[in-house]
Order: C-alpha cells, then sequence, then structure tokens
C-alpha cells in the first residue's frame, strides 16, 4: 500500500456548528470548501467536517475520539479561546512526560488536547 495523504473526517449531528467552531473558534484556515462540507488545514494534516454524513451516526457524540493539536504558546492560547467562550475542560497543565497540555471540547463533546512541545522536550530532538 502506498499513502498520498490522510485526513480525519468527523462526522456530526451538526455540521454547520461543528464547522463554526473550527474555523472561527480555533481559526484553522480553509484547505477546501464543497456544497456543505469544509477542509481544514491542521498543522501538517488536514480535518474535514462533511455535511452529507451526518444521518447515519449512531447516538451519543464524538465516539470517544479526540484531536491531538499543537500549538506554539498553549497559555496564549487559552486565553484566546476562554475569551471566546471555549469549553476549556482542563487548564494548561505540564505533564509527568514533559508535554504542556490543555483540555478543550468542541460542540459535539470531543476532545482537543492542545500541546505545547518545549524546546528541551525529546520530540523536538528526534531528527527521525
Amino acid at each position: 500500500m502506498e499513502i498520498l495523504s490522510s485526513r480525519i473526517l468527523l462526522r456530526s449531528r451538526d455540521p454547520e456548528a461543528l464547522q463554526h467552531f473550527y474555523r472561527h473558534k480555533l481559526h484553522l484556515a480553509i484547505a477546501r470548501e464543497y456544497p456543505g462540507g469544509l477542509v481544514f488545514h491542521a498543522g501538517n494534516g488536514l480535518i474535514e467536517v462533511p455535511g452529507h454524513m451526518s444521518t447515519d451516526l449512531p447516538d451519543g457524540h464524538a465516539n470517544g475520539a479526540a484531536l491531538w493539536i499543537q500549538v506554539r504558546d498553549v497559555a496564549a492560547t487559552q486565553r484566546e479561546l476562554s475569551a471566546m467562550g471555549v469549553d476549556i475542560r482542563r487548564e494548561t497543565l505540564t505533564e509527568p512526560w514533559g508535554l504542556i497540555e490543555m483540555h478543550v471540547v468542541d460542540p459535539d463533546g470531543r476532545t482537543l488536547i492542545l500541546v505545547e512541545v518545549p524546546a528541551d522536550h525529546p520530540l523536538r530532538l528526534d531528527n527521525r
């Protein structure tokens, strides 16, 4: 198998609310628009919120999925998102493994783990 690209599809019972969150609260840039759907740039990945896949979802929300999103300054991100009324479930904390993380929740209840990688962390030092 030769993988050329990939993206995460976030299906939602309310795709418009989810698109609004990623576009206007997280300020993700649009990679592509199509009738009913948006594809967002997310660092070196893509997040797609399709409007046409919302009717066959099971009850409940988010299926336990979480998104890990690296940001430059997680404390500044927390201040910015708090000012916009984003649901912050866990404030900025340095984890035992050395990453600085905070958790927010999107309109479907999906956890977004916003991560700052300190300059001396092994993730920055590994050149593979």
